[in-house]
C-alpha cells in the first residue's frame, strides 16, 4: 500500500500525474492534508489560530490504523509531505517499510536567539490575518500555476487549477487553502531535534532531488549545501537520485521519471 502526502498549498490530486504513470497495480491513498483541498480546514472554522505542523503526523498515524492497521507501508511524500513522512517513520519505525522523500529538506537551522522575534512576529500575524488571492476564472488560476512553474504543461495546469480551486459564490474562484496555512507559527526549527528522529528510522530512504530546484537555490542562500545537506546522513539507510530537467514541482515536471524511481525503491 503506497501512501502519498502533498506539500504546502497543494492538494492530493497534485500526485495524478505520477499515479498515472505507475505501470504496477498500486492501490495509493492520497489524502488532502487538514486544511487543504476538501479535507477539514479546523483554524478556519474554529475563527482563527494557525495549523501546528505535528498534527499531520497524528492525521497521518489515524490514517494509517484506518487503511492499514496491520503490516508496513510505503510513504511517498513532497516538500512538506516528506518531511511529515520523514519524521513519522522515525515516530513509528515499526510502521514504515519504505520511504520516497520528493524535495524534502527541512528548514535551515535555527537559533534559540531568533525566538522572540518569531514569537513577536506570530503575535502581530494572529491580529492581520493573512488572506488569499481570489481569480477570475479556472484559466487565471491555471495560468497562476503555470507563472510559478513554467515547465507546467497547459494541459496539466488546467487539471490541477479544478482541484487547487472551487467558486466562490461571487463568481470568482477560490484557492483550497486556510489561509492560516501563511502564518508561520510561533515555535522554531529545531534541526537536532528532527536529526534525532530521523536517526530512528528503520525503512530505507529515497530522496529525490530536482535538478532545477528553486528551493535548493534558496537554501544555498543561507546555508553553504554541503554543510546544509549533511543532516541526512542521520538516516541509517538513505540514497538520493537527482532528476534532470525538473524544478520543485519535480512530480509535475517528469512524473514518469518520478513513478519509476518510486516503484523500483518499492518493489
Amino acid at each position: 500500500m503506497l501512501f502519498m502526502l502533498h506539500g504546502w498549498m497543494d492538494v492530493a490530486a497534485s500526485f495524478q500525474f505520477v499515479v498515472d504513470a505507475l505501470s504496477g497495480d498500486w492501490q495509493v491513498i492520497a489524502p488532502d492534508l487538514r486544511g487543504f483541498g476538501l479535507s477539514d480546514w479546523p483554524v478556519a472554522q474554529s475563527g482563527g489560530g494557525h495549523y501546528w505542523f505535528h498534527d499531520y503526523l497524528a492525521d497521518l498515524d489515524v490514517l494509517l490504523d484506518h487503511y492499514a492497521p496491520t503490516g508496513q507501508v510505503d510513504l511517498v511524500g513532497h516538500s512538506l509531505g516528506a518531511n511529515i513522512v520523514c519524521l513519522y517513520a522515525g515516530a513509528r519505525p515499526e510502521r514504515v517499510r519504505r520511504v520516497v522523500d520528493l524535495e524534502g529538506f527541512g528548514l535551515a537551522p535555527s537559533h534559540a536567539a531568533q525566538a522572540p522575534k518569531r514569537l513577536q512576529n506570530w503575535l502581530d500575524e494572529l491580529r492581520d490575518p493573512p488572506q488569499l488571492k481570489r481569480y477570475a476564472s479556472l484559466d487565471e488560476v491555471a495560468g497562476r500555476l503555470i507563472k510559478t512553474n513554467p515547465r507546467l504543461a497547459p494541459a496539466r495546469a488546467e487539471f490541477l487549477a479544478k482541484h487547487w480551486s472551487k467558486p466562490d459564490g461571487d463568481g470568482r474562484f477560490m484557492l483550497l487553502a486556510d489561509p492560516a496555512h501563511k502564518l508561520r507559527g510561533p515555535t522554531l526549527y529545531r534541526l537536532d531535534e528532527v536529526m534525532a528522529v530521523w536517526r530512528k528510522v528503520s525503512a530505507k530512504v529515497l530522496h529525490v532531488e530536482a535538478a532545477n530546484s528553486q528551493t535548493l537555490a534558496t537554501i544555498a542562500g543561507e546555508i553553504p549545501l554541503d554543510e546544509f545537506k549533511a543532516r541526512f546522513q542521520a538516516f541509517p539507510d538513505w540514497r538520493e537520485s537527482i532528476i534532470d530537467e525538473a524544478g520543485h514541482m519535480v512530480h509535475h515536471d517528469q512524473p514518469e521519471q518520478v513513478a519509476a524511481l518510486i516503484e523500483r525503491f518499492c518493489a
